[in-house]
């Protein structure tokens, strides 16, 4: 049965959206967080466990090392005070996929708190952006549980199941969860800033190298709490936690569908259960999960097998200067040197784009060459096919080396867009792509000429336009010309001789 919702402008006119997020990023560590266990993606289940891993009876932790200075730079970059002494605990819960019984985790002494992270949106006036500050509570280390496999039934989830399978190779791989405090102010925007936040978050943690942020594999997850509260009051409503949001799209939309369910109960004079949510990507819609539990009721207590962790003031420095630029600082940088526009920079964001473009101008290719090809065709193919851009059989040493194919005559669009899908199939660099299929522009200035003069003559109405001084009509004696010499005529070339013979 589904919830009943409101319109979402008619939930803010009422309602205060108050958010907040728990985004547990997967560290790219060649160990897990207390054992010597790979981590690699996609092995065969179970394969990657030990005794710690597994929680067997007597079994000792040993912290990573890497992991910690992971987790101390991220709090750099979302400037945390970074603690000098704090310690893990255990987070008491049963669940089939965490073989322990507890979470190794840390409560109240985490290792980052107190930052912030400014995050770019488009501004309210539609002219340029402007920042959106997101604090930060807190950054903590913790390990991640197994995976849950349900099998049979038609949702994948454990309800209609017909049994369920656990594979513990993800049990103890690395995890910072990043805290926000409390997000008031966002109003109508609340969705649009969700996923701005996680965005950033998202880039910020990739420029670092701590993980691939592949949100499909679950290397980031994001927890979505949303509550409302009538305008004009300060006391916070009841939240809910809409768990494992795992693409940008589906935090934007599920933090839209729960503002317009929560008013839909509020106006109908219920209540709001605390409790977690499914996100369910085919419906757009949150179905209940199970009631959120305090902290009180996860009994935690000072892991007793792992000494505190107390980095070095000079340690902390040292990671410090090893910060990259911050993500909207980049941006901007970025933006001002290619020489964009605010929306060629937002189409180049959405893509997903950035880091290709700026590695393809690196190879030689012009921005304008790097925005053209990675913003359209290959985003539309990925739009059209539901991938990202970064999933084709495609470079940015590839893309420079298509872009010079234009800029030196050999090529014009459409070709080059034929040497792209031949790249895309795998059958090589651009320019061997070219060669085999003998796309090259025609450089005989007479075999230009002649189709010209033929498609003048085959043409004389359109012609006669042309003469009369209607330039536009030129186009589809452009086009004639493109057809008699099999799409291998210069364009430009093409147009200049047509006006040429007809305006002279």
């Amino acid at each position: 049965m589904t919830d009943a919702v409101v319109d979402y402008d008619e939930a803010l006119a009422t309602y205060d959206p108050v958010m907040g997020f728990e985004v547990h990023v997967e560290l790219n560590t060649a160990t897990k967080m207390f054992c010597g266990c790979a981590t690699g993606f996609g092995a065969e289940p179970n394969s990657q466990v030990c005794p710690v891993c597994l929680g067997l009876p007597g079994a000792l932790p040993v912290v990573n090392d890497k992991a910690v200075e992971s987790a101390i730079r991220l709090g750099l970059a979302l400037d945390c005070n970074i603690a000098s002494w704090c310690r893990f605990a255990r987070k008491n819960y049963f669940y089939p996929d965490m073989p322990k019984n507890f979470q190794t985790s840390q409560y109240d002494e985490p290792i980052c708190f107190d930052g912030h992270l400014d995050v770019e949106i488009p501004a309210a006036s539609g002219k340029g952006t402007e920042i959106f500050r997101v604090e930060i509570e807190r950054a903590h280390m913790e390990e991640d549980t197994g995976k849950s496999l349900h099998v049979g039934g038609a949702t994948g989830r454990i309800q209609g199941a017909e049994y369920s399978l656990v594979d513990f190779n993800r049990a103890g791989i690395p995890l910072i969860e990043i805290v926000t405090k409390p997000i008031e102010g966002a109003g109508e925007r609340a969705p649009e800033i969700a996923k701005a936040y996680v965005a950033t978050l998202r880039d910020l943690v990739k420029a670092l190298g701590i993980s691939d942020v592949k949100m499909e594999q679950g290397s980031v997850r994001c927890d979505a709490n949303l509550s409302l509260r009538p305008i004009g009051t300060e006391k916070l409503g009841t939240r809910t936690e809409t768990k494992n949001v795992n693409s940008l799209r589906s935090i934007e939309r599920a933090v839209r569908y729960e503002i317009s369910r929560q008013a839909a109960v509020l106006n109908d004079g219920g209540t709001i259960t605390q409790e977690t949510r499914h996100w369910h990507e085919d419906t757009g819609v949150t179905t209940a999960g199970r009631p959120k539990s305090d902290a009180d009721d996860y009994r935690y207590f000072p892991e007793p097998d792992l000494v505190p962790v107390a980095p070095r003031a000079e340690r902390v420095e040292e990671l410090r200067g090893t910060l990259p630029e911050p993500p909207v600082q980049r941006r901007r940088r970025l933006q001002s040197d290619w020489g964009y526009s605010d929306l060629e920079m937002r189409d180049v964001i959405n893509a997903g784009a950035l880091d290709l473009i700026e590695a393809s101008v690196a190879a030689g290719a012009t921005p304008a060459g790097a925005r053209k090809w990675w913003t359209g065709e290959l985003a539309r193919r990925a739009n059209a096919e539901e991938k990202s851009v970064e999933d084709f059989n495609v470079t940015p040493a590839y893309v420079a080396e298509l872009d010079g194919l234009v800029k030196g005559g050999r090529l014009n669009d459409s070709m080059a867009r034929q040497v792209l899908e031949g790249v895309i199939a795998g059958e090589g660099a651009p320019t061997t792509v070219a060669d085999a299929r003998g796309l090259e522009l025609v450089q005989d200035d007479g075999a230009l000429e002649a189709a010209v003069d033929k498609v003048i003559a085959a043409n004389e109405p359109i012609a006669a336009k042309v003469r009369d001084g209607k330039l536009n009509a030129a186009g589809a004696l452009i086009g004639q010309v493109m057809k008699e010499l099999k799409g291998q005529a210069d364009a430009a070339k093409a147009r200049e001789l047509i006006l040429a013979k007809l305006t002279s």
